[in-house]
């Protein structure tokens, strides 16, 4: 007897949470129905929204701050520049 009260009180203690995952109720309803004038609002919005959003120019031009400074060609160095250094006798670099 005492292990069937053993057993019915673990399974009672690990159904709690599972049960606790499993949505009963939805919390994300907009609740009773939308009336025509807050249905006529939203859209006066979402107008104005995208007309303003119709207003905003593109940007044509680059907003790089060091465009300036760097040149769109990479500038042409010697072939030996480019080459990768020889590691010395130990097989590294000093710091």
């Amino acid at each position: 007897m005492r292990v069937l009260r053993a057993s019915m009180l673990m399974a009672a203690l690990l159904s709690g949470p599972a049960f606790a995952q499993s949505p009963h109720i939805n919390l994300l309803t907009d609740g009773p129905g939308k009336t025509q004038e807050e249905i006529e609002k939203q859209r006066a919005a979402e107008k104005a929204y995208k007309d303003t959003l119709r207003t905003i120019p593109d940007a044509a031009a680059s907003n790089d701050p060091w465009g300036g400074v760097r040149s769109d060609n990479p500038s042409k160095t010697s072939a030996k520049s480019k080459a990768k250094p020889r590691l010395g006798a130990a097989g590294g670099t000093a710091n």
